[in-house]
């Protein structure tokens, strides 16, 4: 029994003892630390990634410029000029020569027309022959001419030709008057309303014809020869007669037109 009482004798406490003490913690302020069991999840857990940066498509380059155009325009440029300095140079070349040769256009006069035949036949058809006198006059200083082969002369009746011849060829001179003798002649298909018409012409004595004459011709100045041109006369005469064959025409008016066809 007393025995048991010793192993039951209490023990005296200390009560300041038996308090529990603060203690330092174990990981010091600041510090991280990880730990399997007993961790805030959200403490664990990774920040998360930044976005991938955004691609942005890079602007496409700007076309080359079209070389083609400017050299159209440089080419286009360079004709202008070159037309207008050739127009300038040509302009002066011509106003010296003007100068130098003044230059006047060659007078052209048809003074005799005879008919040595003029007959129509059944079929109403005019058979016709002309001696036709022609003056060229030259009235240049400085300037030549020179009628080539291939002209073509004509008399005309309304619009029928009656008859046809050429000149010869020569050289006129510098101040010249030249006297040219032509034979021409032809036939004419002639309606009776024509034929009337001539009647009553050659019987008011007023018979209009017509003289045509392209010339090939070129122009002499001082040792320079131009290029052929054709010179181109019309002459509107008015006869007293036109059927009376063997007779003598006598030319009642005479204007005569001269131009050069290029």
């Amino acid at each position: 029994m007393a025995d048991h009482q010793r192993q039951q004798r209490i023990h005296p406490v200390d009560l300041e003892a038996g308090q529990q003490r603060p203690t330092a913690p174990l990981v010091p302020q600041g510090s991280s630390f990880r730990s399997d069991k007993g961790a805030d999840p959200a403490a664990n857990r990774r920040p998360p990634l930044p976005p991938p940066p955004r691609r942005v498509a890079a602007p496409l380059p700007l076309p080359p410029p079209k070389r083609r155009r400017g050299f159209c325009c440089r080419f286009i440029c360079c004709a202008v000029i070159t037309v207008v300095v050739l127009a300038v140079l040509a302009t002066a070349t011509l106003g010296a020569l003007y100068l130098v040769f003044q230059p006047k256009a060659p007078r052209y006069s048809v003074d005799r027309l005879s008919v040595s035949q003029f007959q129509v036949d059944s079929t109403l058809t005019a058979s016709a022959r002309f001696d036709v006198t022609v003056t060229a006059a030259n009235p240049n200083a400085r300037i030549g001419i020179f009628y080539e082969r291939g002209s073509s002369l004509s008399v005309w009746y309304d619009t029928h030709r009656l008859a046809q011849g050429r000149l010869p060829a020569f050289y006129q001179g510098h101040r010249n008057t030249t006297v040219l003798g032509v034979v021409m002649a032809g036939q004419a298909q002639l309606g009776s309303a024509v034929i009337a018409a001539l009647r009553d012409a050659q019987q008011t004595g007023a018979v209009p014809l017509l003289f045509r004459a392209d010339v090939p011709v070129r122009v002499e100045l001082g040792t320079l020869k131009l290029w052929t041109v054709t010179s181109r006369v019309r002459c509107d005469l008015v006869v007293d007669s036109l059927l009376n064959a063997g007779s003598q025409i006598k030319i009642k008016a005479s204007n005569c037109k001269f131009s050069f066809k290029l």
